[in-house]
């Protein structure tokens, strides 16, 4: 209530009120003056105390309902001022703030808001192209990144996947030497290795998701995004809930990068999140919304997103700027992590 008060319309009432109840203390000043000094005799203090009196029960009443109806209507103005602010940087480009040609100050405030919102769509549009010709480019360099990224490969193959294929082989031998001794201890042991065989098997398959193609191979995103879960549904030990609506007009490179982000999430997912359950959706309304989520064991944004090895996060994060998008993830230690991704079409 307190802060309501402190609005513009309240301010606007509280001014207009020191103004009233000012005029009167110098009507009061003038009246008193001119009874002492002059002396009419129409003038009695009976007189000017009912003036007065008059006066502040008919001006307080109406200053107040102008000033409200007033204030209420700049407050208006200012609201539509936000909103508008707020539907542009939400990525809605193409709004237009409906001025009223009363030429004031706020007119002129707004024709320069709806200056600035076309900037910016001609900006968008201006990435679009670039995204368009960055992606011939990297048609082009894909031979020299191939190599690069077997390197990388070769890197996490042997800092994960070998390394846990060690540890099974010691885990292994270790049972079957206490196996008849300590069979209850062999048993754990056993589930042990069962769980790190699983790890392994997630480890290799989001590793093998790597290496399928950037392109879509002239499928559409939904085709392929569906493809792409079906096998991974036959291959992992994770549910999918998916929901993967089909989008009209987008450009053969926004379907790349959509395509390609969404595969590096994936990939993230079963490399690190231990997750039992996966949800993808992607609907096209104003814009393209892309929800990914898990219910994985999450991590520390902030600390992964500056690690140098973050390369995942960081490549979808760049990605989505390139087609004027806005990227944001939330994860929590043992809770999960929740990306969302707009688009604009």
């Amino acid at each position: 209530m307190v802060k309501r008060l402190q609005g513009i319309r309240y301010q606007f009432m509280r001014a207009h009120m020191q103004v009233i109840y000012f005029s009167l203390l110098m009507i009061t000043l003038v009246l008193f003056f001119t009874y002492s000094v002059i002396q009419p005799g129409w003038l009695t203090i009976e007189s000017i105390f009912l003036a007065l009196v008059t006066m502040a029960i008919i001006m307080t009443p109406v200053g107040l309902y102008v000033m409200f109806r007033k204030g209420g209507e700049l407050k208006g103005r200012l609201h539509s001022f936000s909103l508008y602010i707020s539907t542009l940087s939400e990525g809605k480009y193409g709004a237009k703030l409906v001025m009223r040609d009363s030429q004031d100050e706020f007119d002129t405030l707004g024709d320069e808001l709806n200056d600035l919102g076309s900037k910016l769509r001609g900006q968008v549009k201006s990435l679009e192209r670039l995204a368009e010709e960055k992606s011939e480019y990297a048609k082009q360099a894909h031979v020299a990144a191939t190599v690069e990224e077997r390197q990388r490969l070769a890197r996490d193959l042997h800092d994960a996947v070998s390394q846990q294929l060690f540890a099974l082989s010691m885990m292994s031998q270790a049972t079957a030497k206490i196996i008849d001794e300590k069979p209850d201890q062999a048993k754990e042991h056993i589930e042990e290795i069962s769980q790190m065989a699983i790890q392994a098997q997630n480890e290799m398959r989001a590793l093998l998701l790597h290496l399928r193609p950037v392109h879509l191979s002239g499928e559409s995103l939904q085709e392929g995004i569906t493809r792409l879960i079906e096998e991974l549904k036959q291959r992992c030990h994770v549910d999918f809930l998916v929901e993967v609506e089909p989008l009209l007009e987008l450009s053969q490179s926004k379907e790349e990068h959509i395509f390609r982000m969404v595969q590096e999430a994936l990939s993230n997912t079963l490399r690190h999140a231990n997750a039992s359950n996966i949800e993808l959706r992607i609907q096209e309304k104003d814009r393209i919304y892309i929800y990914i989520s898990d219910d994985g064991d999450g991590f520390d944004i902030e600390q992964q997103m500056n690690a140098k090895a973050s390369y995942g996060l960081n490549s979808m994060k760049e990605r989505c700027e390139e087609v004027g998008g806005t990227f944001k993830i939330k994860s929590k230690q043992g809770e999960g992590t929740y990306i969302d991704i707009r688009i604009p079409k």
